[in-house]
This record gives C-alpha cells, sequence and structure tokens, in this order.
C-alpha cells in the first residue's frame, strides 16, 4: 500500500472484496474468481499482486501462501483474517467482512477530509496574512517566508507523520508503538481498541464454527486482530492453555480484554453458545468502534477550527496593538 492512502483507495479494495464474496458465495472456485479479479480489477494497481497470486494457486499453493508472495501489497490484517477465513472455509464470509470495513474506512476518511478542508483554508490564511502588515512596512520577503513556510512546515510534518503512524503495513515494533501512542489519544485510541476486538471475535467464530482447535483458533484470530497487545497476551497463554487453563479464564485475567467481553466469552464457554456469543461480541465491539470513529471524524473539524478562529483572533488583536504602540511613539515624539 502507498504511503497516503485515499478514500479512492480504501473503495477499490472494499469493491475487490466485495466481488471475490460475491463470486465465492456463489459456488465459483476462489482461483477462477481471483482470474476474473486479474483481469478487470477494480484498480491497475491490483493487477500485478492478483496475477502471482493466480500464478501461486495454479502452482498448487494456499491462499495464505500465494498472499505472502505479494510483497506488501496486502495490509496484515487482511492476510491474517483471510488466512483464518481459509482455515475455516468461510472465505467469502471474511472477504464480506473486509469490504464492509473498507467501505465504512472510505466514508470515514471522506468525511473527515471534507470537514477539513474549510479549516486548513482558514489556517493557511491566518498564517500568511498574519506577518502581511509586517511584510509591507519593511518589504523583507525572507523575513516573511521564514514566518509563513517555516511555520506551516512544522504543521505538515506532524500531518505527515500521523498519516504513517495510522498504516498498517509497518513492522511489528512499529506497529506496537503507534497501538501504544494511538491508544493514548481520545477516542481514537479507544476505538482502535474496539474495532481490533471485534475482528478478533469475527475470526475466532469462523475458526471455531469450522472445529478449528480453540488454541490454533486464538492465535489466528489475535493476529486477525490487528492489535501487537492482544497478539502478545494470546501468546503468552498457550503454556497454561496446554495446561488446562480454559480461554475463558485467560481472558478474565488477562488485562488486555474488557470486562464485559471477558465476562461474556466465559459466559458462552460454559452454556455452549459460544458461536453466538462471539457473534454479539463482534457486533457491540464495532458498533461501538465505528460510533467513536464517527464522532472523531465531526469533533476533530471542528476543534481545529476553533483553534484557528483563536490564532485569527490573536493575530488581528496583536496586529491593532502593534498599531496602536507605533501611534503612541509617534504622538510622543
Amino acid at each position: 500500500m502507498s504511503f497516503l492512502v485515499t478514500p479512492g483507495q480504501l473503495s477499490q479494495r472494499a469493491e475487490l472484496y466485495q466481488q471475490l464474496s460475491q463470486l465465492t458465495a456463489a459456488g465459483m472456485g476462489l482461483p477462477q474468481a481471483i482470474e476474473i479479479q486479474h483481469r478487470s480489477p477494480p484498480a491497475r494497481s491490483f493487477r500485478e499482486p492478483l496475477a502471482v497470486v493466480t500464478r501461486r494457486l495454479a502452482d498448487g499453493a494456499t491462499f495464505h501462501e500465494a498472499l505472502q508472495s505479494t510483497g506488501r501489497w496486502l495490509p496484515a490484517f487482511d492476510a491474517a483474517l483471510l488466512h483464518a477465513g481459509e482455515q475455516s472455509g468461510r472465505l467469502p464470509a471474511c472477504f464480506t467482512l473486509l469490504a464492509g470495513h473498507y467501505q465504512r474506512n472510505a466514508a470515514l476518511l471522506r468525511k473527515t477530509i471534507s470537514s477539513l478542508i474549510y479549516p486548513a483554508l482558514l489556517l493557511h490564511m491566518a498564517i500568511f496574512i498574519g506577518p502581511l502588515p509586517e511584510l509591507v512596512r519593511s518589504g523583507n520577503f525572507f523575513a516573511y517566508g521564514a514566518k509563513t513556510i517555516g511555520a506551516l512546515i512544522p504543521i505538515y510534518a506532524a500531518v505527515a507523520l500521523v498519516v504513517m503512524v495510522m498504516q498498517g503495513q509497518h513492522g511489528e515494533h512499529w506497529r506496537s508503538l503507534a497501538e501504544i501512542l494511538l491508544l493514548r489519544v481520545p477516542l481514537l485510541g479507544k476505538a482502535r481498541r474496539n474495532l481490533a476486538l471485534a475482528r478478533l471475535a469475527a475470526a475466532l467464530e469462523a475458526l471455531i464454527t469450522a472445529g478449528v482447535n480453540i488454541i490454533e483458533g486464538w492465535e489466528l484470530a489475535a493476529t486477525a486482530s490487528g492489535s501487537p497487545a492482544l497478539q502478545r497476551a494470546v501468546a503468552d497463554w498457550k503454556p497454561e492453555l496446554l495446561s488446562g487453563l480454559t480461554p475463558g479464564e485467560a481472558v478474565r485475567n488477562s488485562n488486555e480484554f474488557p470486562e464485559v467481553f471477558a465476562n461474556l466469552y466465559h459466559t458462552g464457554e460454559v452454556t455452549g453458545s459460544l458461536d453466538d456469543t462471539l457473534r454479539r461480541l463482534h457486533r457491540l465491539y464495532q458498533d461501538e468502534g465505528e460510533r467513536q470513529l464517527t464522532a472523531l471524524a465531526e469533533w476533530t473539524p471542528k476543534l481545529i477550527y476553533f483553534g484557528i478562529v483563536f490564532f485569527v483572533a490573536w493575530q488581528v488583536i496583536r496586529f491593532y496593538l502593534g498599531y496602536f504602540q507605533q501611534i503612541d511613539r509617534v504622538l510622543g515624539e
């Protein structure tokens, strides 16, 4: 994936998964479905990776092995969830889940960008207009450029850093650091954690329904969650699970899982309705995570707008203060 992910790119990936979901759910074999997408991909950049997948499947590789051969084309979350889908025999459902995931992300990103356009214009106007009176008086374009372009460079750098942190194709160490930093951001940290729990629940439900061993199922589902913290927690359980500890007890003993998740999972495990419980957990945390992201998308532009308004007001006040001070000096002479 590219450094800067646009709504259009997210929509193209959603379309790819939606078409694969429809084709495989209709009974078409995976190699044939991939070949159709290769001939008419949603984006031209998909053609080469899909060609690699097609060749690897023809050579007898598994879908997971074929996807790994494409390098970093596929985000780690997608690869892990599709691996779980392949293991469980529920690839069409995983394709549908990923299509919905990217459609929602594209809609949120479009909404956020459109809401940020006006505040961004105001910010640039404030930065360029603020030092303008001084430029008129002194004619020093170098000083004007230092105050305007010099002020914008740190802002652009901060935005670029945030975009880079939000990408999911980095290594394990970087993703762990990003998760720790973003967890402290209001709404965003909780939203990311809730969506990770939703993905884990969805993947685990698909795996255990297909009869995958519960220990292996938890490992695959934790990988599919996209959360390094959840992956580490589940990996630490393995010796205890092999010694007889139930996953429900491990979840309740872990600080990485909310109390609601732990209690519902434990109840589902005891009552034998774990698959239904996991579906409910997926819906619960998916809805909560999306609600928080929507709130973040709505409030971030408003906060930026009010910050810019105060900045402009301060620039105007400072200009007039300087203007009146000059008048006082002239009159005092």
